[in-house]
C-alpha cells in the first residue's frame, strides 16, 4: 500500500502538533529533534528543485534568511540555528545569493538593505 506525500506530509504535522501539545519541549529539546533530523541517512544528499517564484518572493526569501542568520549571531538564547553547522549556514547564505543573482536583484537588495540600515 503507498500512502501519498500529501497524506504523509499532513499526519506528520497533525502529529508533531499533538506532540507539541502533550509534551511542552524546550529549546534545547527542539534542537535535538532536529539535530537527530539532520543525522537521518540521505539528508546530505542534494537535491534538484526547480523553484519558479516572483522576484518580490525572491527578495523576500533572502530577506528572510538573511534575518534568520542575523538572529542567530546575536541570539542570547540557543535557538535551532544554534545546532546547526556553520558549513550549513554558509550554504543557507550562498543559496540567497545565488537566488538573486538568478533574478537579477543583487544590486536592488543591496540599496534596500543600505535604505534599511539609514534608520
Amino acid at each position: 500500500m503507498r500512502i501519498g506525500k500529501d497524506v504523509l506530509t499532513t499526519f506528520v504535522m497533525e502529529s508533531m502538533s499533538n506532540l507539541k501539545r502533550v509534551i511542552m519541549l524546550t529549546t534545547n529539546d527542539v534542537a535535538k529533534v532536529y539535530d537527530t533530523i539532520l543525522s537521518i541517512p540521505g539528508m546530505n544528499e542534494t537535491v534538484k528543485i526547480d523553484l519558479r517564484i516572483s522576484r518580490k518572493n525572491v527578495l523576500l526569501l533572502n530577506h528572510v534568511i538573511e534575518r534568520g542568520l542575523a538572529a542567530k549571531e546575536d541570539e542570547k538564547n540557543p535557538g535551532l540555528l544554534s545546532s546547526v553547522p556553520e558549513e550549513g549556514l554558509q550554504e543557507l547564505r550562498a543559496l540567497a545569493e545565488d537566488c538573486l543573482q538568478k533574478a537579477g536583484l543583487i544590486e536592488l537588495s543591496e540599496k534596500l538593505t543600505t535604505l534599511g540600515s539609514n534608520k
